[in-house]
């Protein structure tokens, strides 16, 4: 064999070492992550915690990933977070008074008929009228999720957040007042212990506004008669009774709250 030869043969053989060392270091790599994956799959199965710390940490990279390339964070599609539904959809009753809600108060009617379809599953759940809880809310806030009166009552239902601040609890804290759901769910959970407190509607409507202990309530049990009488009316309750008060003032409570404070004052049960 030439010089040449032995050149070529002797580069041969590096080549196919080097190839060889490669074919079994990537075998070997490939064995390897596959013990890697399966230990880890064990150990997730067995550590639940660990699992959902995982998922955590890859939705999060997932995340940053995002903003990264687009420049904003993911975020859900607007339907998806939007609280409200088309008001044809709704039953006849319900769909009259979502419109006639909206037209009233100015008030776009798919938000409307979300909150209409909210207040008739709570009525059914508490024995009250759903026509009612809608009348306070448009006496209380005229359907703007967002107001707040100047002793600090808010939302919807105008409820003395910072007295209820327990109730808010368990949709995510006092910051879910000005959650148009999470407020109505509130407040009517106060109506009705200023309700069996007080033990009538209007004596309850009365507590609610913080009139309890006072011999005038500044029209407002009336306007939320009145209110109650006209939803009954577009909801097909064409009989309903007209709206009487009492004119003997009510008997004062046991324990007076201070005047012009609202009766979500009220912070325990009855």
């Amino acid at each position: 064999m030439t010089a040449s030869g032995k050149v070529i043969a002797g580069v041969r053989t590096v080549i196919a070492d080097v190839v060889n060392g490669l074919l079994e270091v990537t075998h070997n790599g490939f064995a390897l992550l596959g013990l890697v994956v399966v230990f880890a799959a064990v150990t997730l199965t067995a550590r639940p915690d660990l699992r959902q710390i995982g998922e955590d940490e890859l939705r999060g990279w997932l995340h940053a990933r995002q903003v990264a390339e687009d420049g904003f964070p993911l975020e859900p599609a607007a339907s998806d977070r939007a609280m409200a539904i088309n008001p044809s959809e709704l039953p006849r009753e319900q769909a009259a008074v979502a419109y006639w809600l909206s037209k009233k108060y100015r008030v776009a009617p798919e938000p409307l008929a979300a909150l209409v379809t909210e207040a008739y599953e709570i009525g059914s759940r508490t024995k009250l009228d759903p026509t009612l809880i809608l009348a306070i809310i448009a006496v209380e806030s005229s359907f703007n999720p967002f107001a707040q009166s100047a002793v600090g009552a808010q939302g919807l239902m105008q409820v003395m957040t910072r007295v209820h601040t327990d109730k808010y609890e368990g949709f995510g804290g006092q910051l879910a007042a000005f959650d148009p759901v999470a407020n109505l769910r509130v407040g009517v959970k106060v109506l009705q212990e200023c309700i069996a407190r007080a033990g009538s509607l209007e004596g309850g409507l009365r507590y609610y506004v913080g009139a309890a202990n006072l011999p005038d309530d500044g029209g407002y049990v009336a306007k939320v008669l009145a209110e109650h009488f006209r939803l009954r009316q577009v909801a097909g309750e064409r009989k309903a009774a007209k709206p009487v008060l009492s004119t003997k003032a009510p008997a004062a409570p046991e324990t007076a709250q201070p005047a012009g404070e609202k009766v979500a004052l009220l912070d325990g049960g009855v």
